[in-house]
């Protein structure tokens, strides 16, 4: 099984931004375990500006592009991901790259998002960022190849080894099933009503959070499924699907 580790660095924070870098990191089963891959990084070169706030995350600048360099396409992600087939797709917050890498780009693989992966695995931890993680389970990396944090490459080494340590703990099939799936949340984690079981808050506020676009699924299908619940419903817990990231 061949499971690929994708990272992005973007001209921006939205959907209407390019690809700027792609990192991937291939992670396969050798001898007794799993490994991961030389990555393999590639540049392409906006059509547009990128963002200054951009810049200030990835650091990639105009400088960083010369006139030969290529624009980023299907066609250039197709070559990326379908030269050499994988199994299962794998980012950290992948939400993020789904929404810029189309299926047809890599065969329609199933997707781990490692963030939503460690939150079920390890929900001790005290902050579910790779560079967190990452320091928190003291993975023990090489830092030419997991530095500068917010590069394309670095970032798909360090999650590669992330899932390296998650499937101590899960199946690549769990996973996939976290991913998919939203997770059970008790009690709501952060606001006014933070810590307060689910029945507490008045309706107003839980449909302010039902109908926040861009807040975490997990959060979201909590909402809806309480919602449903004082209605009599049952459908809240699946409104919500896909990953968080």
């Amino acid at each position: 099984m061949r499971l690929r580790v994708v990272d992005l660095e973007t001209s921006g924070g939205d959907r209407t931004s390019e690809i700027l870098e792609v990192g991937i990191v291939d992670v396969v089963v050798e001898g007794a375990g799993w490994v991961a891959l030389p990555p393999v990084t590639k540049l392409f070169r906006p059509r547009g500006g990128i963002s200054f706030h951009a810049m200030a995350v990835h650091h990639l600048t105009p400088a960083h592009f010369c006139d030969d360099d290529p624009h980023c396409d299907e066609y250039a992600l197709r070559e990326l991901f379908l030269g050499q087939p994988a199994d299962v797709m794998v980012a950290h917050s992948a939400k993020f790259e789904r929404g810029f890498i189309a299926d047809t780009a890599h065969g329609g693989l199933p997707w781990i998002c490692t963030v939503r992966a460690s939150k079920n695995a390890w929900p001790e931890a005290p902050g579910h960022s790779n560079q967190v993680l990452r320091y928190w389970r003291a993975l023990d990396l090489d830092p030419a190849l997991a530095n500068p944090a917010h590069r394309a490459g670095p970032d798909a080494w360090v999650t590669a080894h992330l899932l390296i340590d998650l499937l101590r703990t899960a199946s690549v099939e769990q996973m996939i099933a976290w991913t998919s799936e939203p997770r059970k949340l008790d009690r709501i984690p952060f606001g006014k009503h933070r810590g307060k079981p689910w029945a507490e808050p008045p309706e107003d506020y839980l449909r302010w959070m039902a109908g926040q676009g861009d807040m975490d699924a997990d959060v979201v299908a909590a909402a809806r499924q309480e919602l449903d619940r004082r209605a009599g419903g049952v459908t809240g817990a699946l409104a919500v699907g896909g990953d968080a990231g």
